[in-house]
C-alpha cells in the first residue's frame, strides 16, 4: 500500500496548531511550518467564547486554559466616564453549555499549551524557522517549497493548509480576492495591573464614545493581581512614538478612570485592523483558516474564536475524506459554512459593535444605548443577545449551511 503524503500546514499560531492536533487524533500525518523560530508572543487576542471552549475540551486543551484563565460570566457597555449602560449574564446560558462564560487566557499562553499536547500526540513533523515561499498543486498533491536558515527545499503533501496569518503567504500565492477594507484609525493597547474592578467594572467592557471608543478586559498574565488590557483607537498620522509616549497614554487611561497617581503600563503597542475574508476558503488542494482567510476588528472577540471554529470544521471534514467516507465537496462545503459563518456573524457584528460604540451623533448613540438597556432588562432578549454574542447561533446557522 503506498503511504500517503501528509497534511501541509502552514503557520504555528492557535488556528495552525489546533488543525495539526485534530489531524493527528485522527492519526493523518501532519507537518506543520512556521516561519518564525519560535511560538510569538501575541498581546491581541484572548477571549475565548462557550463554544469555543466545547470544541477544544476533546483535545484536553480547555482544561489546560481554566488552571490560568480568568472565567468571566458578566460583561459591560461603559460610557467613556465610566458609566454603566448594560450588563450581560452569561449565566444565562448555562442550561445549554458546560462553559457559561468567557474564558480570559493570553493567546500566547494557549500556543505553548496547543503544542505541548501536539507533542505528546506524536506523529508530527514540527519545523519553526521554516518561511513557505511558493507551492504547486497537482490533481494529487502539493509540492511546497520552503526556505530555512538561507536554504530552500521542496516538501511533498497531499493538501496545504495557509493558517498562517494576516499577511499569508499561502493566500497570496492563489488566485482568491482578499475582499473587504481596512478601518481609518490606527490602534493603541495598552496593558496596566491598576484593578478596574474596584470601580464596578466587570472583567469585560466595552467604552462607548464618539472620539475615544475602546475595550477594556482582564488576562491573567504570569500571576496575580493579573493585568488589564485596554485597546482604543488613534489618529493614523501621528507617530508612534507621540501614540505611545508617556503622557499620551496616562492621559487615555485618566479619561477612563481618574486617579491621583499614575497608572503603571507594562505593555504598549499599535495595530491596525483590517475587515476582510477570502472569497473562497478553498482553490484546489490548498485550503484557508483563521487571519488567512478572514480578519476583523476586536470588538466582541471573534476573530481568534473564529479561527478555532475554522479548524474543527476543516479537519472533521479532511478527516473524512481522508478514511473515504466522502468526497472533495466536502471540503466545498467547510468553505461555504465558514464563509458564512465569518460574513453572517463574525464581519457583520464586529461592524456593528464598533459603529455602535463610535457613534458621533448623540441623539443616535442614546437611542442605540437605550435598545441595549431595554435588551439587558428583558430575560428573553437578553438571552438572545448572549446566544448571539457568543457566538452559539452564528455557528449552528453556519453549520446547517449545505
Amino acid at each position: 500500500m503506498t503511504t500517503r503524503k501528509p497534511v501541509i500546514i502552514a503557520g504555528a499560531g492557535p488556528t495552525g496548531l489546533m488543525c495539526a492536533l485534530a489531524l493527528r487524533k485522527q492519526d493523518i500525518p501532519v507537518v506543520l511550518l512556521e516561519s518564525e523560530p519560535a511560538l510569538t508572543h501575541d498581546l491581541r487576542a484572548g477571549s475565548f467564547h462557550p463554544p469555543t471552549q466545547e470544541m477544544m475540551a476533546p483535545y484536553g486543551i480547555t482544561d489546560r486554559m481554566h488552571e490560568t484563565g480568568i472565567q468571566v460570566r458578566h460583561w459591560q457597555i461603559r460610557n467613556r466616564p465610566g458609566d454603566l449602560i448594560a450588563e450581560f449574564d452569561l449565566g444565562l446560558l448555562k442550561d445549554i453549555t458546560p462553559y457559561p462564560y468567557r474564558l480570559h487566557l493570553e493567546q500566547h499562553r494557549l500556543t505553548p499549551i496547543q503544542l505541548d499536547l501536539l507533542r505528546a500526540e506524536g506523529g508530527a513533523e514540527i519545523h519553526f524557522g521554516h518561511a513557505v515561499t511558493g507551492y504547486t498543486q497537482t490533481a494529487d498533491g502539493v509540492s511546497v517549497t520552503v526556505k530555512a536558515n538561507g536554504e530552500s527545499r521542496v516538501i511533498e503533501g497531499s493538501w496545504l493548509i495557509g493558517a498562517d496569518g494576516g499577511r499569508s503567504a499561502v493566500r497570496k500565492g492563489l488566485d482568491v480576492e482578499f475582499e473587504g477594507f481596512t478601518w481609518p484609525e490606527l490602534f493603541v493597547v495598552v496593558s496596566t495591573p491598576y484593578d478596574f474592578a474596584q470601580h464596578g467594572f466587570a472583567l469585560n467592557c466595552y467604552i462607548a464614545d464618539p472620539v475615544e471608543w475602546g475595550a477594556l478586559f482582564k488576562v491573567p498574565d504570569a500571576g496575580p493581581p493579573g493585568l488589564w488590557r485596554l485597546a482604543y483607537p488613534v489618529d493614523p498620522t501621528e507617530s508612534e512614538e507621540v501614540l505611545l509616549s508617556p503622557t499620551r497614554i496616562e492621559d487615555a487611561l485618566q479619561r477612563l478612570i481618574a486617579k491621583p497617581t499614575a497608572y503603571d503600563i507594562l505593555y504598549k503597542s499599535t495595530y491596525r485592523v483590517h475587515q476582510r475574508v477570502a472569497a473562497s476558503f478553498r482553490a484546489g488542494r490548498v485550503l484557508l483558516a483563521g487571519d488567512a482567510a478572514h480578519l476583523n476588528n476586536p470588538l466582541g472577540g471573534f476573530g481568534l474564536n473564529s479561527g478555532i471554529h475554522d479548524a474543527i470544521n476543516l479537519t472533521d471534514k479532511l478527516g473524512r475524506l481522508w478514511r473515504g467516507e466522502g468526497g472533495e465537496e466536502l471540503l466545498d462545503l467547510y468553505s461555504r459554512q465558514r464563509r458564512a459563518a465569518t460574513i453572517e456573524q463574525v464581519q457583520a457584528m464586529s461592524i456593528r459593535n464598533k459603529r455602535t460604540m463610535e457613534e458621533r451623533d448623540p441623539a443616535v448613540q442614546r437611542k442605540n444605548l437605550e435598545a441595549l438597556v431595554a435588551v439587558a432588562n428583558d430575560p428573553v432578549k437578553a438571552r438572545e443577545h448572549v446566544l448571539n454574542t457568543s457566538m452559539i447561533l452564528g455557528l449552528k446557522r453556519a453549520n446547517e449551511v449545505q
